[in-house]
């Protein structure tokens, strides 16, 4: 049996005793942590050289911005996903740190073995949220962050109801397996109804499938 890679993982915080007890508890359930950094400049820095799958990140870093570093960091790693874990769970927080493109955002309070599924379930292009959040950025974001629909998107006609269904799922969080046990649908059967509204939506990961979601009013139906 070949054994999984280990998803890598950066981890930014600048509480050291919170930072490198995140990136033990990481490495002792099966991620590869290959940097930690202190605050957002270092982590702009370190992360381009580091490559980590998912950067692990708070968002109050001192003089540099949290959200700026997001921003940043994937510019230059346009296929590496954010998770933030932040102390902070006001509502400007999540929308700032989701419109800079951030994959997710999880509360301090999560639990290790919370933690560890957010940075797996991150790294596969799932958007994560603590409960109460998702609800927040699903049926908020357009407004508060004062981004009108954009009248060159696809129109939600191209996608077959079908296809609309597995996206509205999508973008509440649910995983492959769970969306398959919702609709009675092989895993094999829902990742194809993924692949095929990205290709047909020419966009690139789930997140962004998210965001076209919220965007057409898609996923805050029924």
């Amino acid at each position: 049996m070949i054994e999984e890679t280990p998803v890598t993982v950066m981890v930014v915080d600048d509480h050291p005793i919170w930072r490198e007890g995140v990136a033990r508890d990481l490495t002792e359930r099966g991620c590869r942590v290959v940097a930690t950094a202190p605050d957002a400049d270092a982590a702009a820095r370190i992360a381009p050289a580091a490559r980590p799958r998912v950067v692990l990140m708070d968002l109050n870093l001192g003089a540099t911005s949290g959200v700026a570093a997001i921003a940043g960091i994937l510019e230059k790693l346009p296929e590496t996903k954010v998770l933030v874990l932040s102390a902070s769970g006001e509502h400007a927080d999540v929308l700032d740190a989701v419109k800079a493109g951030a994959s997710g955002y999880l509360v301090k309070s999560a639990s290790a073995e919370e933690l560890l599924d957010a940075v797996h379930r991150t790294a596969d292009g799932f958007p994560v949220f603590t409960p109460g959040l998702a609800g927040l950025v699903l049926g908020e974001y357009r407004r508060l962050a004062g981004e009108p629909p954009r009248r060159d998107s696809p129109a939600v006609p191209v996608l077959t109801e079908r296809e609309i269904e597995v996206l509205r799922l999508v973008a509440k969080g649910l995983t492959a397996k769970q969306i398959g046990e919702r609709l009675v649908l092989s895993h094999r059967t829902v990742e194809s109804h993924v692949q095929n509204t990205l290709r047909k939506l020419q966009l690139h990961n789930r997140s962004q499938l998210v965001r076209y979601a919220i965007e057409q009013g898609i996923a805050g139906t029924k």
